[in-house]
Formats: C-alpha cells, structure tokens, sequence
C-alpha cells in the first residue's frame, strides 16, 4: 500500500490521515501500542474498486494538483461525512482545518466535499424509497 503518505512527521499536515476505527488520526504520531486490536483503514481501505463517493467526487472537481496530499485529504474528509451526513461549508472548512495542500486546491477540496455530501444524502434518500416500496 503506498495511498499513506509521510509529510511532517509531526501531525502537522494531515498528509498521514489514516482511520483508527473509524476515527481520523495523523499516523505519523500514533505509536503501533495504540493500534494494537484496532481497525486501521487507510485510502486502500475507503473503497475497495475505488470508487467511494469522495474519491469519485475528487475526479469530479478536479481536485489533485501534484496529488501528495489527497490521501490524507480524502481521509479527513471520509471521516467528517460519516460524523455529519449534511455538513455546511464552514463545517467543511472547520474539520479540514490542519490538512495541508501546497498546491492550495482548498476551494476544489471543498466543492468535493459538498458534492460527496450531496451523492450520499441523494442516494441514502433514494435507498430509503425503495425500501418503502
């Protein structure tokens, strides 16, 4: 698995996103004790064809630049959407705050946050109809 990417080394950047059963943690500050009989998911993990609504969303928006960050980007982002369903867009901007983009694709990031957001409520809410049919 190469999706993890080392940046800082000092949870810094977010670069390191990784879940901890279901939590968005910096790996880079997490010792292998604490993992220890836990669920680790890293982007690897997200989606196993790749095709998570973030990562489908990302492509959309045209998010990537040079693309470094967009694991850990699509990580933090994962585990906003599974807290908050619906979130506004400073929501969005509060919970990515610490995730680092040196290309400065915050405005594409965030526009695919949104769109996610959207696809997962349209199609939980089409889900739902179908189940009471």
């Amino acid at each position: 698995m190469t999706g993890t990417k080392f940046g800082c080394g000092a949870g810094l950047c977010g670069a390191c996103t990784v879940h901890l059963n279901g939590e968005a943690i910096r790996s880079c500050q997490t010792v292998v004790s604490d993992a220890v009989g836990k669920t680790i998911t890293t982007i690897e993990g997200l989606s196993a064809k790749g095709d998570h609504p973030l990562q489908k969303a990302w492509i959309a928006e045209q998010v990537p630049q040079c693309g470094y960050c967009q694991s850990g980007q699509i990580m933090q982002a994962a585990a906003l959407l599974s807290e908050n369903s619906n979130p506004t867009r400073d929501e969005v901007i509060a919970h990515m705050d610490g995730n680092l983009c040196r290309c400065m694709t915050y405005s594409r990031i965030q526009k695919a946050i949104m769109r996610a957001a959207s696809e997962m409520h349209t199609a939980s809410n089409t889900s739902t109809e179908r189940r009471a049919t």
